[in-house]
């Protein structure tokens, strides 16, 4: 499913970057360009996050903040050309989850945005495993979250900690499209120095433990230009 982000910046050359950038990282952007407009693009496409610059016209992105955060708990960034720590205070006071001093770097901002959903997937992942209990089959796959553990074809396969995430995060997200830049958010984190291209190692590993033909996976697909999808049906 792919996410909508709410960006609302005066600086259309600012506003127009950030958006190339996620909609670059497969986000989907609602780009408005005062207060107004910002308030009427939340009520009418109630984005999953929300990037406001403080200065705006007719309405300041503090007040766009604290009338959303009266109507729902999703991530709100917040951009700021002055680098006064009594805006920061006032922002984080109103709900501001995080708060980017310009000029910023637009890797960064992305960055920051997978990092906040990345949190919000580890908040509902508890409920998310209730959901699917301590264990869970899919075909000739038998994971156990409890013990992080892996059966293929009932023969125990020994998953390294950073291997398991990666597959729990697949199962969490079964049938969806993930990037790589999501997959690593979530299991090294992104302020964690590495190499993004581990990703595509890890993939690789599992695939040569848990697929019959690693060449030809049945479960992690690679989709080409986007990412990988695991592929699954519950036993």
């Amino acid at each position: 499913m792919c996410r909508k982000i709410l960006v609302v910046d005066d600086e259309r050359e600012i506003g127009e970057l950030v958006r190339d950038y996620l909609e670059a990282a497969e986000y989907q952007v609602i780009l408005a360009f005062d207060g107004h407009e910002g308030i009427r693009c939340w009520k009418n496409h109630r984005p999953d996050m929300a990037i406001l610059d403080i200065m705006l016209p007719k309405i300041d992105g503090m007040e766009i903040c604290r009338r959303i955060r009266m109507e729902s708990n999703i991530p709100i960034l917040m951009l700021s050309a002055k680098k006064s720590e009594e805006d920061k205070v006032i922002g984080l006071n109103l709900g501001a989850d995080d708060y980017i001093t310009k000029p910023f770097s637009p890797k960064e901002l992305v960055a920051r945005v997978n990092a906040h959903f990345r949190r919000l997937s580890q908040m509902t992942e508890e409920g998310n495993k209730q959901k699917l209990g301590d264990r869970l089959a899919f075909r000739d796959l038998l994971i156990d979250f409890k013990g992080h553990s892996l059966k293929v074809r009932g023969e125990d396969i020994p998953l390294s900690a950073k291997e398991f995430e990666v597959l729990k995060f697949f199962v969490l997200n079964a049938n969806e499209v993930l990037t790589r830049e999501e997959i690593y958010d979530y299991v090294w984190g992104y302020q964690e120095y590495g190499d993004i291209n581990t990703v595509a190692v890890h993939i690789r590993r599992l695939r040569e433990k848990m697929e019959e033909d690693p060449s030809n996976p049945r479960y992690i697909q690679t989709i080409w230009g986007v990412g990988y999808k695991f592929v699954g049906e519950k036993s």
